[in-house]
């Protein structure tokens, strides 16, 4: 709560992160808490859905019926996730149904369309689409401009994490929309740990830095004249 109540002393948007399945549903209860008291004026608390879980649309749509009969804004990170394979693993341990979906596509499927319901519902959303995915990048941008809403709206913003999708977030960024890097902070030991798992656990964000790598190099030579 002091957290909370800091950054909306200052102006400052909080992000609470997504994490595993089996202890999400307290986060989410604790966000929800937090916008109720913090999400009067605005989105100051964003809480985070992971859309490679197949009832988190669900819950998202949920998250939104309940802010607009609360009176607050409800601030969504829309992320694909990053604990997959720990998900199937620890279902399969305990004799579970796995919250996973049954393949990529339908995790892409589910989130392209939360970006829809994300736009069609704006007058109670802010949104944050952390992806790295250039197609969904590209759908959101579609349908920003379909709905009539402007790069510069303040309720819509892009974030890829700090030194991957580069390429995206300039090209984003260039063409006047909001866009923001996500930056894993504190002690090398804690940090480097993460970003480790996300590279390991997202194939997304492995192939996507393979594809930036290609794309430096292909500009190098453009510049040093050997394309």
């Amino acid at each position: 709560d002091a957290l909370c109540a800091s950054a909306h002393a200052r102006g400052v948007r909080l992000f609470v992160d997504a994490e595993e399945s089996w202890i999400q549903h307290s986060i989410d209860e604790l966000a929800e808490t937090m916008m109720r008291r913090y999400n009067q004026e605005r989105a100051i608390v964003w809480n985070t859905y992971q859309l490679y879980r197949h009832d988190r649309l669900d819950a998202y749509q949920f998250a939104y019926e309940q802010a607009a009969q609360g009176g607050y804004y409800l601030g969504a990170k829309l992320v694909r996730g990053a604990y997959m394979e720990k998900e199937a693993r620890i279902a399969q341990q305990r004799g579970l149904p796995t919250p996973i979906n049954p393949s990529k596509q339908h995790t892409d499927d589910l989130y392209d369309e939360a970006l829809r319901y994300s736009i069609a519902h704006l007058d109670r959303i802010s949104l944050c689409a952390g992806t790295h995915n250039e197609a969904s990048s590209l759908l959101l941008t579609q349908l920003m401009a379909e709905a009539g809403i402007a790069p510069q709206d303040e309720r819509v913003w892009f974030a890829q994490l700090y030194g991957m999708s580069d390429n995206l977030s300039y090209n984003l960024a260039h063409a006047g929309y909001h866009t923001a890097k996500y930056v894993p902070y504190g002690p090398v030991e804690a940090v480097m740990p993460y970003l480790l798992r996300r590279a390991n656990e997202n194939t997304a964000i492995a192939g996507q830095s393979s594809r930036e790598f290609a794309l430096i190099k292909k500009e190098m030579r453009r510049r040093n004249g050997k394309a």
